[in-house]
């Protein structure tokens, strides 16, 4: 893992009592969920839903991964999507490279894909807008996790889901333009880092 990544998630580790008992209880169900899939030498896959699949969803995929990573767990199957596509908004994207992540970005079209790596030799994320169904994304047993209260709204049921969590999370894009968006994207992307942590590491200490 990069270093600038591992150093980042060391300091979310460290933040973990700034998680409320509500969601706490939430993200145990992501983790009881992955090591039920470990438990039977199966796959844990998950899918992030966000209305645009443009933030939110992605950063879920991306911190995801590489918190298991981290803790040195089985990688998960991670991807993401929206109730419509539009793309990998740019400053989310800033925002994961300012944490240390390394992002390419593949094409130059309306919704460009980018691959994003935390270490040398872990997976390639391949990160481009789509709805919650389009390829690659899993059609069944995995885990629809809700990331914004407009797609918990709008999709009361997720076909294909195994399981289906609502984790809410504001949307930086309130601050987009102003001279405080950097922060509110960083401060997005620590609270979801921290939060996927913290499910992960629940798998590892089995709590």
């Amino acid at each position: 893992m990069y270093k600038d990544v591992h150093d980042y998630l060391a300091e979310r580790e460290k933040e973990f009592d700034q998680i409320p008992l509500e969601r706490r209880a939430l993200l145990k169900k992501l983790a009881d969920f992955a090591r039920s899939r470990q438990d039977k030498k199966q796959p844990a896959r998950f899918l992030f839903i966000c209305t645009h699949n443009s933030r939110r969803s992605h950063l879920g995929q991306v911190w995801t991964a590489a918190a298991a990573a981290y803790y040195g767990l089985p990688a998960p199957s991670v991807h993401s999507g929206g109730t419509e596509a539009t793309a990998f908004n740019a400053r989310a994207v800033a925002a994961l490279e300012r944490a240390g992540m390394k992002i390419e970005k593949t094409t130059a079209d309306d919704n460009p894909v980018y691959h994003v790596r935390f270490s040398t030799d872990g997976p390639v994320l391949t990160a481009f807008s789509k709805v919650f169904s389009h390829a690659p994304n899993p059609t069944r047993d995995y885990c629809a996790v809700m990331v914004c209260s407009s797609a918990d709204e709008a999709c009361p049921n997720v076909p294909g889901a195994a399981l289906r969590i609502a984790i809410p999370y504001e949307d930086p894009k309130q601050a987009d333009g102003t001279p405080s968006e950097a922060k509110a994207y960083d401060e997005r992307c620590r609270q979801i880092a921290r939060e996927m942590l913290y499910a992960q590491s629940l798998i590892r200490t089995d709590k």
